[in-house]
């Protein structure tokens, strides 16, 4: 049996601590995918059509776009490649959230992987929807490609999840949750 499955009254079922996380995933995801897409409504009713809104003069400027590519405007027109892309990435996380062992340790693991689903399923439910991504934030001092608060979520989560393989997830037996096979008694507790 599973390590995150338990016997109640001879039924299988999901433990308690797996149905909390599971829980918590599903606002946080919400709320951030909420965030995200008022936000690009709002950049619609208030830049589509009008000039950049300086925040910081030289620096930081809201400015509409429709971005009909991925990262930096590449591969322009091909939004159903991205909506594939995106529907397996978030299929996979799903996945992974489900395999790590629900102890305080991987905590920041799984923020990570709520945060990547809901910078993807941000920008897919803008391809599917529209045809094109709303971008709006735009740093005018380095020319930085123009992006969304989904993007934001993306690199947030990249960022984090790099610092923790680096800094955190040291150990030998971290990420032995993947394995195909869960080892019995070997879950951290940190």
């Amino acid at each position: 049996m599973s390590d995150n499955m338990k016997t109640v009254s001879g039924n299988t079922g999901i433990s308690g601590k797996a149905a909390k996380s599971a829980l918590f995933a599903l606002i946080g995801a919400a709320a951030a995918l909420i965030l995200d897409q008022v936000t690009k409504y709002m950049a619609v009713e208030h830049l589509m059509s009008q000039p950049p809104f300086e925040i910081i003069s030289g620096v930081f400027e809201l400015r509409y776009l429709e971005n009909r590519g991925a990262a930096f405007g590449m591969m322009q027109n091909r939004q159903y490649l991205f909506v594939v892309g995106a529907s397996i990435v978030m299929v996979i996380l799903i996945f992974l959230y489900h395999r790590m062992p629900y102890t305080k340790r991987y905590t920041p693991l799984r923020f990570c992987a709520v945060l990547l689903w809901a910078g993807a399923a941000g920008n897919a439910i803008d391809r599917l929807r529209l045809g094109y991504v709303i971008d709006f934030f735009y740093f005018k001092l380095i020319d930085f490609p123009i992006f969304n608060v989904a993007d934001c979520y993306v690199v947030v989560a990249c960022f984090l999840f790099a610092f923790l393989i680096l800094f955190y997830y040291r150990e030998d037996d971290d990420f032995d949750f993947l394995s195909r096979k869960k080892k019995e008694g070997k879950i951290k507790e940190s």
